[in-house]
């Protein structure tokens, strides 16, 4: 799960699901105990209840057995219909093991199931009371639960009585239970999962909201938004406020970092150009010697260098600030493009690399700084050219597309790897020794940085496409 409100459902339904199924188990073993316990208290009443109408009718007649037609000893007649509305199976046997009396569920097995439960009844005949125990009638027959109690107060013809019930009565109540716990499982599981979800929802509502905030804030520029703070001093609340503090912190290191920046750079310019002036100076003076002439251009040379990376700073000192205006009017791109291109050509053929400059017939009018976007365009020519080898093409072509002006700088240079796109637009990031200052190609780091700027500030965006080896492309598209 990507999100944490997903995941607190999974973890709300898991444990829902593990109580509501621990509650389950627990609920079933202790009714399926109470089922049995009824059943024993049910059978032992049985065999007490018989017990007691034998005991009474010996006290009252003394007479319980008599001999069927057949012979065979059985209970008085009258006793015996008594003992036809006891419920259940109910065997009486005499103290030699004839049996006396069953019940109708007895008599309703079949011959050999009979004889198996009158087997019981014989072999606790001279013993005493037994425990409730269960007993499966073979072949197919039913599991009887059974007690056997004998009845000495019932004169010495009587043996035992065996009072059983079958156990599908109880099972009966465990299966009706097992069935209600799964519809209600079922029934209510979904409804509380969503409600679930929906109190994940509401819980975390405030956490989107912080993140929807922190997402705007992108930039050193945007560092004095805040957050809200509930007046709940709970985890969020808390949360909000730390953030809050941070960004304070933030917020003041950030503009000491551009106030620094913009007051160096400041200062700096003018003793540069009073260095600058100097050597200028000394350069034109005649009879210089060689010896003495080489230092003083290559002093020049890392003036005009310093002097080209303070204006850049202070360019983007200003930006962070919003200090950084942007004079627009009406103006033809073309003509930046145009100008930026003859530049581009007199570096082109210093470098012995050809540049290719296509624009459309129409006029494509918006409302732009010249002077920025003349700066833009120079900086993605110049580096084209600079990063492209002896022999290689650079690309230029002005078109719109999609209502949109869109400018593109392509070369065939040595690229740049797919890892290193990402950081092409970070100030003072090269991607390899190809681009490091001590190199032919020697720059400030910041041109990249500062077109983005250009680019963004216009209301446009710019992208970079390359491979190692097979050249680079920037696109530039601005709004019309």
């Amino acid at each position: 799960m990507e999100s944490i409100r997903g995941r607190l459902t999974v973890w709300y339904a898991t444990a829902l699901i593990l109580s509501v199924a621990v509650f389950a188990v627990v609920l079933y073993f202790a009714r399926r105990s109470a089922t049995y316990q009824d059943l024993d208290r049910r059978i032992q009443s049985e065999a007490d209840l018989t017990a007691g109408i034998l005991a009474e009718s010996y006290h009252a007649r003394g007479v319980l057995v008599e001999k069927d037609t057949a012979g065979r000893p059985v209970l008085t007649p009258e006793v015996a219909a008594v003992l036809e509305v006891v419920p259940d199976f109910l065997l009486v046997t005499s103290r030699d093991g004839s049996l006396l009396f069953g019940s109708p569920d007895a008599r309703s097995l079949g011959f050999a199931q009979f004889e198996q439960i009158n087997a019981l009844a014989n072999r606790g005949a001279t013993g005493g009371r037994t425990a409730p125990a269960s007993f499966r009638i073979a072949p197919n027959g039913p599991t009887l639960h059974y007690v056997i109690r004998p009845v000495p107060e019932a004169g010495g013809q009587i043996g035992a009585i065996l009072a059983g019930a079958d156990t599908r009565s109880a099972e009966l109540q465990i299966e009706q239970l097992v069935t209600t716990i799964v519809i209600a499982f079922l029934v209510g599981i979904v409804p509380a999962v969503l409600v679930g979800r929906w109190i994940a929802g509401r819980a975390l509502e405030p956490v989107d909201q912080m993140i929807t905030e922190i997402r705007e804030i992108t930039d050193g520029r945007s560092l004095h938004r805040r957050l809200p703070v509930s007046m709940e001093k709970d985890e969020l609340s808390r949360l909000a406020s730390t953030l809050n503090q941070m960004w304070t912190r933030l917020e003041r290191s950030f503009a000491a970092l551009r106030r620094f920046t913009a007051d160096a750079s400041h200062e700096l310019k003018t003793p540069l150009t009073v260095v600058r002036a100097g050597v200028e100076r000394a350069i034109t003076r005649p009879g210089l010697p060689h010896e003495t002439l080489a230092p003083l251009e290559e002093t020049l040379q890392q003036v005009n260098r310093m002097t080209e990376l303070l204006d850049s700073l202070l360019t983007l000192a200003r930006a962070d600030e919003g200090r950084a205006d942007l004079h627009r009017e009406p103006v033809d791109i073309r003509e930046i493009i145009e100008e930026a291109g003859e530049t581009g050509e007199l570096l082109a053929e210093h470098a012995g690399v050809g540049i290719e400059i296509r624009l459309p017939a129409e006029p494509l009018v918006l409302a732009v700084d010249r002077s920025r976007m003349r700066q833009l365009a120079l900086n993605l020519i110049e580096n084209a050219v600079k990063y492209t080898p002896r022999g290689g093409q650079v690309s230029v072509e002005l078109g719109s597309s999609d209502g949109r002006v869109v400018f593109t700088v392509a070369d065939t240079g040595i690229g740049i790897a797919p890892g290193d796109l990402p950081h092409v637009f970070d100030r003072f990031w090269r991607a390899d020794s190809a681009r490091t200052r001590t190199s032919e190609r020697a720059g400030t780091g910041l041109g990249l940085a500062i077109s983005k700027w250009i680019a963004e500030a216009h209301g446009g965006t710019i992208e970079v496409q390359s491979r190692p080896g097979r050249g680079t492309t920037f696109t530039v598209g601005l709004p019309r």
